[in-house]
Parts: structure tokens; C-alpha cells; sequence
């Protein structure tokens, strides 16, 4: 039996080539653009699914895709940083909903009746006396 490899073979440990990928984009100015997604630690990762049921259970009806190969996927994912292909994915979080900031009332308008009282300290007392002074 032989034990020498040949350049073609993939290692054991390196995933199959997954084939046609449906993969998520956004349209923009110049057209479309692939979505790139975070994994659970963090890292960035492109992301495809293998038919348009998945997809859709995943990110929903109205996710706009195109369909590339597993290669043209990494191809456009490694310039920008992005080592990491993650196929068919099956839970993704909602985007976060931006929330309006409330306006900080002027020192002017603070009463210490419906705020509060806080005692501060130390360093904590001039800060809070200087930003009270200068804002």
C-alpha cells in the first residue's frame, strides 16, 4: 500500500468543495455586494447556502442572492480579509435596530427632586463639577 499523496488530493481535514453556492448580497450604487457575516466568536465569514429552501429559512424571503461557485466566493472574500466560508448556515441573529439617544438635559434643567441624588468623590466629584461648569 502506498502512502504517497498527490498535489490534487484534498487533505482529510480540508472540506470538500461545496459547489454551486447561493450566496446572500445587498444591492448598492455600483450593484450588488456580498454580505459577509460574523460567526459566534467573531470572526468574519462568507457565507452560502446550497439551495434557495435554506436560504430562505435562514435569512428570510426577501434576502436578495446570486449563485457562485465555492472558488469565485473565497476568490472575492480573500482581499478583503475574510478567510473563513461558512455553507449553509442555519441561525443568524436580527440586525440590531438602531435606537434614538435621548438628549442630555442642559445642568440648567436638572432637578434634583425627579433625577436623584448622586454622590460622587475624589476625581468623580471635579469631573462632574467641571463638565456641570463648562457644559
Amino acid at each position: 500500500m502506498s502512502t504517497a499523496t498527490h498535489p490534487e488530493d484534498p487533505e482529510p481535514s480540508e472540506p470538500v468543495p461545496a459547489g454551486p453556492l447561493l450566496v446572500p448580497v445587498r444591492p448598492g450604487p455600483a450593484g450588488c455586494s456580498a454580505r459577509f457575516f460574523r460567526t459566534p466568536p467573531g470572526e468574519r465569514t462568507a457565507v452560502g447556502f446550497t439551495s434557495e429552501a435554506r436560504l430562505t429559512a435562514t435569512l428570510g424571503t426577501d434576502q436578495t442572492w446570486i449563485r457562485l461557485s465555492e472558488s469565485a466566493l473565497r476568490a472575492l472574500a480573500e482581499p478583503l480579509g475574510v478567510h473563513r466560508l461558512t455553507v449553509d448556515p442555519q441561525f443568524s441573529a436580527p440586525a440590531p435596530v438602531p435606537t434614538t439617544a435621548k438628549p442630555v438635559p442642559a445642568w440648567r434643567d436638572w432637578d434634583p427632586q425627579h433625577v436623584g441624588v448622586l454622590r460622587l468623590t475624589g476625581a468623580a466629584a471635579v469631573v462632574s463639577c467641571m463638565n456641570l461648569l463648562i457644559g
